[in-house]
């Protein structure tokens, strides 16, 4: 009967009556590779390749994962795993960069659940190394455990999760045991990792901060394991597993590579494998790769691989799991070159060890086999039961069952292995194609995988080509695919496994932005999964069913070349209604079809159509195609084509040979480097049914059409030029191979050619051999100039480093790195083999991007590449010192004497620099940061410019240091203050964030980052005093040889204190104690005004304490008297004689005085003009009014009213300010009244508002003046002299009547609690009218 089965995908019915309760379908991908041998291959996946290569085949869906700690999004380094639960739903399980964890429904791609396990390690920790960036957090591929429902991940944090406490040695790991139905924690996790001590080496210490958990989990039984390596070989590091028990989480084994002997502070041995797993054969052996190290315990001296060193680097491992979960080193393989391969930066362990599936992948000495590429470009083929020790093969080379296969540039991706029609290994090169490499076994029993085929594309000139991976559909031949990921080109590439013509067919493509290097396709059912480093993870497969069953497999079996098959007939049913609208043979060179019905046809549902093929092969070995069957249905869910595959084998009964590869290239041999030079295989097949005898082979040079000359014959085989063929047989059973090995071992340097032909009775074939042989290349390193000149700085081990000199702020410099390969002109190709630029670090240092003189980056001879860096220094403020940034890139070449090196990269940062200069051009007044202002009240007394449309800091401090302040600072855009005493709080940088109205690029101030305080930017030439205690005012007891006397009025005509005065803006009891230095008595007044005397004036009495209630302008927590009181200050410490027997109160002790408090302010009613509006808000953005300003420490409402005689309102803020406008800003308004309480500044019996609160005055005609009066008579008229008097003779003193521009009014009293002129003074002994 015929066999019908439904080729769709999705098979969402098989699949799901395939689930043992719902749980654990053949379509899940629990692991890393598939399986713990990491080989990457799967039949079990409904990948049919005739669905895949279909347009229909595509994405369906990108689900964006919604973490964004620090404002980036989250990445996904650790692969997708793909689950089924017992709801018969299978799921994606994501775990990212951000610590985060995800379910998502693996066919509709929606997020069924999340949670964060910590916040994420920062890589600023671990700078220059930005591989990873900017978060570390989940990086290695987990495992999910189906017996117990338990998805296992490691994740890197600190020890801090508030989110406060970071740095290096903060860095913590943890063990997380994660239930998949709730994403919950398993009871008793996670388990912490830090601080244990290895088991095999007592003086190695694990810590979180400088390792890294990169490859892959293995679950093996009843354990749980994980690799470390470090942060791009930074810090010491070493290698490590940790064992745990998978259900307690107990830490079962501890082991580090580097066991012993070597001191603690050698580091290598890093386990990382570019994410790839550890790997088991499930029969008690772990198989791991390792990184380079320093250690080199060997050191020339061959071992065998039974007798392993304790320092495993640049080494292949096999351990022995114990019952307890410990783990035993049983065996080793260390590359005779290890050393070198150190020096420079080639890690052997690039790739994980995969264990290639031993059913197929066998010889009769090697019966299990593993394959390993490193950064070196070598492919190891190892035998698993004796890996072999270090440097134990013939003149102290490999051990190993076949000669390296050396490749043109690093590898990083684990192998692609298909163990379907004889075995194929895939191998993807940086900036090269990816090789295959066909299996068979030699004459000798040893394993010969020799190169058949390349694809066409090359693989991404930066690093980050992805681990192979292979399908089938149910393993059957004829169905591989080869998939693989690469960060450039086409991101997701897919071929056909077995190569034909030297080639592989490329059947589908795609696009993915941000794909995450190394990675590797991970496969649910139909459908295939890869991440990316934008939080990205994209689906792809088919979204729709095919309208047609049709008969399968159609397998001709095998049949004679030019014979034909027996007919078989093609019956195609009908899912569903359709219009078959074509039937084509896609290639007619081996099948034929006949008997098409008419078309086009109608289909109902249930009804068939019949075709027939038959299979007339040309060539022999496997052949295929497929019968398209085009058609419409009307149906979005069914494809519009349906794929009826046709295979067969052709046979010869004659003997028939075939050589593969048809060309051997040889790429950069180093002449002298490796003895015995390089060896490369070549297959001769024999496609026939019969024997195949060899009858020669002989040469050219020439060409392939000859002339031929027959090669000598030595005792290593047939000699042509540099090149030995060995292993050339006589004769080939039929359908069988024989691997003939190729060795090229130059003396000189020079291209050399062979053109080979092989004749036998089953024909002739001619294959090419090229050889290239290099001298050795040589890296020569520099640096552009900073001067601008166009000279190359040759790098010189950072002695100096390179530098870009000054750049100043808000500017960038921009110069080039250059490495050239400066060897002759036979020099090998100068290869870049470790680069970790600074691109993306903080700092003002960094490279362009991650690309130029990347890891793979290859130079000829004389050939030069260069990559770009920059300083770019950000906007500062002016009068900053300088501050140098700096990086490093990390580089390494194939020269061997280049080395390992940190190159260094300095900046100068400058600022610019304003106001009076010192001698070496820097600033005299530094900057000294942002300081809040109103803390409380202002704090700085002088305001030198308000309201300035062109105020820059240069301006403010030219003008400040003028008047020999020590402090200015500018704020509010357009505002200049000075002052002597530095403000009480420092503020954030970002609390200044206004503009300069006279410069743009200059920071005046600021209203802070949440808008909720103004602030000032200050400097400083050093001089100023330390902040005000924040305590409040008193009367100081005593300063130097003073004591306090008491409150005193001023005399009876004439000063209390005459001898001597000053008058200062920033007076302080000890300026005017200084100021008086060598008098009796010193007393100050109105805040800022010092006298000094050696007796009191005439009338001069004492009064209360509380009288003297107006605070110094230089010192909020001082009291400096008061209107017509002084604060009085007496030399031999008694209280000063009283001159009127009227003043009833007497001097009291200095702590009794100190205690007294003025009576409270109130808000005047009116004043010049202007009627009270009550207590007001600032503007929501600038000043209420802002048409004029003023201020002052002698400020009061009347001097306010006189100043803003012009304008229609005005205002008083912060004791001392004044502002004057016709018009009140947006959002000003009512307040309540007690936010103005501020005593004004010149008469604390008066309220001149509060902080970011005004005292509001409106102009108004009725009001009465409360200024101060003309005292002539006791009715308050004002008597004028009219300028004519008679003649006197003076007796005595007399009054001017004229003064420069000035003359006399009269004689007036003071003002009511101020001065009847506040606006400024000076005092001096020697005053005079002029």
């Amino acid at each position: 009967m015929m066999q019908l089965i439904r080729m769709t995908v999705p098979l969402l019915i098989w699949a799901v009556s395939n689930v043992a309760g719902g749980k654990l379908s053949p379509t899940d991908t629990l692991t890393w590779g598939e399986d713990n041998s990491r080989s990457g291959y799967s039949a079990n996946h409904n990948m049919d390749p005739s669905v895949v290569g279909d347009p229909q085949f595509g994405q369906l869906w990108a689900t964006q994962l919604p973490g964004t700690y620090g404002d980036a999004v989250e990445q996904i380094y650790s692969q997708p795993l793909v689950y089924t639960l017992d709801d018969g739903i299978q799921y994606v399980f994501i775990a990212t960069t951000q610590n985060n964890v995800y379910k998502i429904n693996a066919k509709t791609g929606a997020i069924v659940a999340s949670r964060n396990l910590h916040i994420p390690f920062l890589t600023a920790e671990i700078l220059p190394c930005t591989d990873i960036n900017p978060t570390v957090g989940v990086i290695a591929t987990g495992v999910i455990d189906a017996t117990t429902d338990t998805w296992y991940v490691t994740a890197k944090t600190y020890d801090d999760q508030n989110d406060q406490v970071k740095g290096l040695l903060n860095g913590r790991y943890f063990f997380h045991a994660i239930d998949v139905n709730t994403l919950q924690e398993k009871p008793g996790f996670p388990k912490p990792l830090e601080g244990t001590i290895a088991r095999n080496n007592p003086n190695r210490m694990f810590n979180g901060g400088i390792h890294l958990q990169r490859p892959a989990l293995l679950l093996t039984g009843q354990y749980v394991y994980a690799g470390f390596a470090s942060h791009c070989v930074q810090y010491n590091f070493t290698g490590w597993i940790m064992g745990f028990d998978k259900s307690s989480g107990s830490i079962v084994e501890r082991f580090t590579t580097q066991g012993g002997k070597e001191p603690n502070n050698v580091p290598g041995g890093g386990i990382w494998m570019s994410g790839g797993g550890l790997a088991t054969d499930n029969r008690g052996s772990l198989y791991y790769s390792t990184g380079n190290g320093y250690a080199s315990q060997l050191h020339g001296v061959p071992v065998p691989g039974r007798q392993p060193p304790t320092a495993l680097e640049e080494a292949a491992v096999n351990m022995k799991i114990n019952d307890d979960g410990s783990l035993a080193v049983v065996d080793f393989f260390m590359p005779w070159e290890k050393e070198q391969l150190d020096g420079a930066d080639k890690d052997l362990g690039t790739t994980p060890l995969e264990l290639l599936p031993p059913d197929v992948f066998t010889c009769a000495n090697a019966k299990r086999m593993g394959v390993l590429t490193g950064k070196s470009g070598k492919t190891y083929i190892l035998n698993l039961d004796n890996l072999g020790g270090y440097q134990m093969g013939v003149n102290k080379l490999d051990a190993i069952p076949q000669a390296p296969i050396q490749n043109e540039n690093s590898v990083y991706a684990g192998a692609g292995v298909y163990p379907l029609e004889g075995g194929y290994i895939y191998i993807n090169v940086i900036q090269h194609q990816t090789h295959v490499f066909k299996f068979s076994c030699d004459a000798g029993g040893y394993p010969a995988f020799a190169k058949v085929a390349d694809t066409p594309e090359k693989a991404a000139y930066v690093l980050g080509v992805g681990h192979g991976a292979t399908t089938s559909l149910n393993g059957q031949a004829g169905t591989g695919l080869y998939w693989m990921t690469d960060v450039d080109g086409y991101n997701l590439r897919v071929y056909k496994a077995v190569p034909q013509g030297g080639a592989l067919e490329l059947i589908k493509s795609a696009n993915i932005l941000g794909v995450t290097k190394f990675a590797r396709p991970v496969f649910g059912d139909g459908r295939a999964y890869v991440g990316t480093t934008r939080g990205l993870l994209h689906a792809f497969g088919s979204p729709v069913n095919l309208p047609l069953i049709c008969t399968a497999p159609n397998d001709f079996g095998k049949i004679s070349i030019n014979s034909t098959s027996a007919v078989k007939t093609i019956q195609c049913q009908a899912n569903t209604y359709t219009q078959i609208r074509s039937i084509r043979l896609n290639n007619t060179a081996n099948f034929q079809i006949s008997g098409l019905p008419s078309l086009p046809v109608d289909l109902p549902a249930g009804n068939n159509i019949s075709f027939a093929a038959v299979f007339k092969p040309v060539a022999p070995g496997p052949l295929s195609v497929d019968v398209s069957v085009t058609s419409s249905s009307g149906d979005t869910k069914f494809s519009p084509n349906t794929p009826v595959s046709l295979k067969g084998i052709g046979t010869s009964a004659n003997p028939l040979l075939q050589v593969n590869p048809n060309t051997v290239t040889f790429n950069g041999v180093i002449v002298d480097q490796a003895d015995g030079g390089a060896t490369e295989s070549i297959i001769f097949s024999n496609v026939g049914d019969s024997l195949l005898t060899v009858q020669g082979l002989d040469y050219s040079v020439t060409s392939e059409k000859g002339p031929f000359i027959t090669p000598n014959k030595t005792a290593s085989g047939v000699q042509v030029g540099p090149f030995t063929f060995s292993n050339i047989p006589t004769s080939i059973a039929g359908n069988s191979d024989a691997i003939v090995k190729i060795n090229f071992d130059p003396v000189r340097t020079g291209n050399f050619a062979a053109y080979v032909r092989v004749r036998t009775d089953g024909g002739s074939k001619i294959f090419d051999v090229f050889g290239t042989a290099s001298s050795q290349p040589v890296a020569v390193l520099e640096f552009q100039a900073a001067d601008g000149s166009g000279k190359w700085i040759p790098y010189t081990n950072n002695n100096p480093p390179f530098t870009f000199g000054d750049v100043y702020q808000q500017t960038t410099k921009s110069l080039k790195m250059r490495l050239t390969n400066n060897g002759s002109s036979s020099a090998g190709a100068l290869s870049v083999t470790v680069s970790k630029p600074p691109f993306g670090v903080p700092g003002i240092v960094g490279a362009q991007n991650g690309a130029d003189l990347g890891e793979g980056t290859n130079l000829a001879a004389g050939e030069s590449a260069t990559a770009v860096l920059f300083c770019s220094v950000p906007k500062s403020q002016v009068n900053v010192d300088s501050y140098r940034g700096s990086a490093a890139w990390v580089m390494n070449t194939g020269d061997p004497n280049f080395g390992k090196q940190s190159i260094q990269f300095l900046c100068n940062a400058v600022s610019e620099q304003v106001g009076p200069l010192a001698a070496n051009k820097s600033a005299v007044y530094r900057y000294t940061g942002c300081y809040k202002e109103n803390d409380p009240g202002r704090q700085l007394k002088v305001q030198l410019y308000g309201n300035d449309p062109g105020m820059t800091n240069d301006k403010c401090i030219a003008a400040c240091a003028a008047q020999d302040y020590a402090l200015a600072a500018t704020e509010y855009t357009n505002e200049c203050w000075c002052g002597r005493t530095t403000p009480k709080t420092l503020a954030n940088e970002t609390d200044c964030n206004y503009v300069c109205t006279g410069n743009e690029t200059q920071t005046c101030g600021g209203n802070g980052y949440f808008h909720d305080h103004s602030f000032m930017s200050l400097f400083s030439n050093g001089k100023a005093l330390p902040p005000l205690p924040n305590v409040p005012p008193s009367i100081i007891p005593s300063y130097g040889a003073y004591n306090y006397s008491g409150c005193y009025t001023e005399g009876v005509g004439g000063r209390a204190l005459g001898a001597k005065q000053t008058a200062y803006n920033d007076m302080t009891v000890a300026y005017c104690g200084d100021f008086c230095t060598g008098y009796q008595y010193f007393g100050i007044e109105y805040s800022s005004e010092c006298f000094c005397g050696d007796s009191l004036g005439a009338g001069a009495t004492l009064k209360p304490d509380g009288d003297c209630g107006m605070t110094c302008s230089g010192n909020s927590t001082q009291y400096c008297g008061g209107a017509q009181r002084l604060t009085v200050y007496n030399s031999n410490g008694t209280a000063a004689p009283s001159s009127s027997a009227s003043g009833s109160s007497t001097a009291t002790s200095s702590s009794a005085s100190s205690t007294q408090t003025p009576g409270l302010p109130v808000a005047v009613p009116s004043a010049g003009g202007f009627a009270y509006q009550g207590c007001y808000t600032e503007a929501t953005s600038g000043r209420a009014l802002a048409d004029a300003t003023t201020a002052y420490d002698g400020m009061t409402v009347e001097k306010c009213a006189a100043f803003c005689s012009s304008y229609t309102y005005m205002a008083l803020e912060y004791m001392s300010e004044c502002y004057c406008g016709n018009t009140i800003g947006t959002g000003a308004g009512l307040a309540t009244d007690d936010g103005c309480s501020m005593a004004c500044s010149g008469n604390s019996r008066q309220l001149c508002g509060g902080s970011f609160r005004l005292s509001f005055y409106k102009k108004d005609k009725s009001a009465t003046s409360t200024s101060a009066t003309l005292s002539a008579t006791s009715t308050g008229t004002t008597k004028i002299s009219t300028g004519t008097s008679a003649t006197a003779t003076p007796t005595g003193p007399s009054v001017v009547q004229t003064a420069g521009s000035y003359t006399h009014q009269g004689c007036y009293s003071e003002g009511t609690n101020t001065r009847a002129l506040g606006d400024n003074a000076v005092a001096n002994s020697t005053m005079t009218v002029e």
